[in-house]
């Protein structure tokens, strides 16, 4: 079954040309032209991943993807202006997963739909697909995490930040190294993107994210993840 992309785009000729280039790559494609639709569409079909516009009309894609992330961990790409890093920034503030910038090249926008969509961990040997470290269990067969028996719910990003630092407990991987295994090699972004999921995470996994426990930063460095026993 093709996986599910809805495009999220005011402007006809984008709309069209991104709907036709992944109807081609074979996903399913739904399309919407302004915000209330995106979210009537994006409860409807329950897409796999959402190619969001940040200006749309009737309801910005910010507040979509706010909406979206409150209700459903699924990718979100946005698409963003040159220029408009506050808006980036917000986004992922917000949850997004991953950005690309207008203009951009078809080959790039879909190399990332299919980084976002591929199954986290695909590689792994069977022992590494269960992650026990501490009272931290992640399930990558399940995209499942749980913390002290708490289970929490993570975007892809959010998890595939979580088994890197987790996979390799007590070290310290600079935002690069970071980047690297979470955004793949060729994602050229901002650093600063590193932070924002990682205050995202420990939002969701710390008791406390103002004095974190599992994910602690190394200034200057990048950070780590220390084993915690309930």
């Amino acid at each position: 079954m093709p996986d599910k992309v809805l495009v999220v785009e005011d402007e006809p000729p984008m709309l069209d040309s991104l709907s036709f280039n992944l109807e081609k790559e074979g996903y399913q494609v739904f399309q919407a032209r302004d915000g209330e639709e995106a979210l009537s569409l994006f409860r409807k079909q329950k897409p796999d991943l959402v190619l969001l516009d940040l200006m749309l009309p009737k309801l910005s894609g910010l507040e979509v993807c706010r909406i979206a992330r409150a209700e459903s961990s699924i990718p979100i790409l946005m698409l963003t202006a040159r220029g408009d890093e506050m808006d980036r920034v917000a986004g992922l503030d917000l949850g997004a997963d991953d950005y690309v910038v207008k203009p951009f090249g078809m080959r790039e926008l879909l190399a990332r739909v299919r980084a976002l969509l591929r199954r986290t961990g695909q590689d792994l040997r069977p022992e590494e697909r269960l992650l026990e470290v501490g009272d931290v269990l992640v399930d990558v067969d399940r995209h499942e995490v749980q913390v002290a028996g708490r289970e929490v719910e993570l975007s892809p990003k959010e998890f595939d930040l979580l088994y890197a630092l987790a996979s390799r407990a007590g070290r310290v991987l600079n935002r690069e190294a970071l980047l690297s295994a979470v955004w793949e090699e060729n994602f050229y972004g901002d650093p600063r993107t590193v932070d924002v999921h990682i205050r995202w995470l420990r939002g969701k996994i710390e008791r406390d994210a103002s004095n974190p426990k599992y994910i602690q930063t190394v200034r200057g460095v990048g950070y780590k993840f220390v084993p915690n026993y309930s």
